[in-house]
């Protein structure tokens, strides 16, 4: 199993995608270390008493020292996803200063923050570089598809423009930097919220999550700054 033994961060791990990418990774040989903020995600994590699952409590991933803590902790870190992050849906004229920040401080603060400690972590470890894998969304790549969360959508692509720039710095240190670009989720939040779309379009969780692994994993050796769309049929 190409994963045995790494140790691999996953933010928003413990969420429906979150899920799923834990879940195959476990299935690979992987050791996770999954940061939570509220008590109510651990509790209902699927993997929470796993062996190869360490959940890290009350960790704010806007924050810098509690990023670092998380990253410092973790042994000869291999890679890091990043899933974690926010959505708000509303018109520029009803976004305030402070609903703005809350979505750059949940989406690319957050992401900025645990690439840069991800990366002096792989350092640290003394092996051949290692792997990161950030979350876009579509409306990061196709910005009108963001009319009406303008907010969401600019945080997105800072999300991209992160990726792009990181791939390009550490790529002599053997880390590739990528992400992934989602369309909407088939999750059971997303159809409550949207009961009459056509889930069967919607990327499905396990398909985005075999997507990420490749990504992350050490099979993958010339991918970088790469921005891949997942949007199913969608």
């Amino acid at each position: 199993m190409p994963y045995r033994d790494r140790h691999v961060v996953v933010t928003g791990g413990t969420g429906a995608l979150g899920s799923a990418v834990v879940g195959t990774l476990i299935e690979a040989g992987a050791v996770c270390h999954v940061p939570w903020l509220h008590k109510a995600e651990a509790d209902r994590f699927p993997f929470r008493d796993h062996p190869q699952v360490n959940l890290i409590a009350n960790t704010e991933l806007a924050d810098e020292a509690a990023v670092d803590r998380l990253f410092t902790a973790v042994p000869s870190l291999w890679a890091s996803i990043h899933l974690a992050g926010g959505f708000a849906m509303a018109p520029v004229v009803k976004t305030g200063k402070s609903e703005l920040m809350q979505q750059i401080d949940m989406n690319l603060v957050a992401c900025f923050l645990c690439c840069r400690a991800a990366v002096s972590a792989i350092g640290r470890a003394g092996q051949q570089g290692g792997r990161i894998v950030n979350v876009a969304a579509r409306p990061a790549l196709e910005p009108r598809t963001g009319a009406g969360a303008a907010a969401y959508t600019a945080s997105k692509a800072a999300v991209a423009a992160l990726t792009a720039a990181l791939a390009e710095e550490v790529a002599k240190d053997g880390i590739l930097v990528n992400a992934v670009a989602p369309s909407i989720l088939d999750t059971p939040a997303n159809r409550a919220a949207m009961p009459k779309a056509n889930h069967a379009d919607w990327p499905k969780v396990e398909e985005v999550a075999a997507t990420i692994l490749f990504l992350a994993s050490p099979e993958n050796r010339v991918t970088r700054g790469a921005i891949v769309p997942v949007y199913g049929r969608s």
